[in-house]
């Protein structure tokens, strides 16, 4: 199986190397390399083509980014007609990748039927800036499907492997696509359509948290205030405004179970706090964690859904 990395970048010459020698390192061999920067100042792309000397050219594509941020970067590529694999793995830029990465997704996704879409993702290990481990992020036992997916993200873009049939139905959504998150987007769709999702308890990634963390780590006290500030600014309602727009362009794709899943959701949407509520409870919708379903409860009643 060989394995395109879809690595996304913009003035990320402080951490890369060590991600690119994450590669190098994998015990599963068969990789290709598509970094596609944004526009960067510093030494990001001399480091990536000293890279490409290092290992091949025939191994190492550089491209240019849209510049329309993270989340446009990385789904340009699922984009790019001129890269094809057997899977699609995204990857930051400031990440660590454990040795083993590839080859445990390679050995879900060739479990699954090449015609059926299927997403690979997992825990990871916080790391600080220099590398040294903080905690394991969470871990969620739930099952990973459109019910929750259409509510919480718990599968981390630096984790993620996905197979051709969920690029093909990616690439349903239209290029022009407006998305805040990349990851986010990937879960909700190979869920919708019925695809197999497999979130591995062991992780595979040291995931660097710094000071230019665009998302950061979903632990702990400063997190869980971070992302309620976020819920009261609007901006989980918006994602999923964002989300319920492009649901509309696959909807032929999605299952019976999800196409209810969506109807119950777009319906409480629109209705009163209280009739919000009630509904949640019945709609197959939920979060992974209690404190996460009683957010969400808060949230539907503020009208922040």
């Amino acid at each position: 199986m060989q394995i395109a990395i879809l690595l996304g970048t913009y003035n990320g010459a402080k951490y890369i190397q060590e991600q690119l020698d994450s590669y190098i390192d994998q015990s599963h061999l068969d990789w290709i390399l598509w970094a596609s920067d944004d526009g960067s100042s510093d030494a990001t792309v001399s480091i990536i083509r000293d890279f490409s000397d290092k290992v091949g050219s025939n191994r190492v594509h550089l491209l240019d980014g849209p510049k329309k941020g993270f989340a446009a970067n990385f789904l340009s590529m699922v984009f790019r007609p001129e890269i094809k694999a057997d899977a699609y793995a995204y990857s930051d830029q400031d990440d660590v990748w454990l040795r083993d990465k590839l080859e445990q997704a390679a050995t879900f996704l060739d479990s699954v039927p090449p015609n059926i879409p299927a997403l690979y993702c997992s825990r990871s290990l916080y790391v600080d800036e220099n590398n040294c481990f903080i905690t394991t992020s969470t871990s969620y036992k739930k099952p990973a499907n459109f019910g929750n997916a259409i509510v919480q993200n718990i599968a981390s873009g630096n984790t993620m492997v996905f197979n051709n049939a969920a690029r093909a139905c990616l690439l349903k959504l239209g290029k022009d696509a407006k998305l805040s998150l990349h990851d986010w987007i990937t879960y909700i769709v190979v869920s919708a359509v019925g695809g197999h999702v497999y979130f591995d308890q062991k992780p595979t990634v040291r995931y660097r948290q710094h000071l230019g963390n665009l998302i950061g780590m979903n632990i702990g006290v400063r997190a869980t205030f971070n992302r309620v500030m976020m819920l009261f600014k609007g901006r989980f309602k918006s994602w999923n405004d964002e989300h319920m727009a492009v649901l509309g362009k696959i909807e032929n794709l999605l299952s019976h179970e999800s196409k209810n899943v969506l109807k119950n959701f777009s319906n409480l949407r629109k209705a009163s706090p209280i009739q919000k509520v009630f509904a949640l409870r019945k709609a197959s919708i939920y979060r992974q964690t209690i404190m996460g379903n009683l957010g969400l409860l808060v949230a539907a009643f503020f009208n922040k859904i």
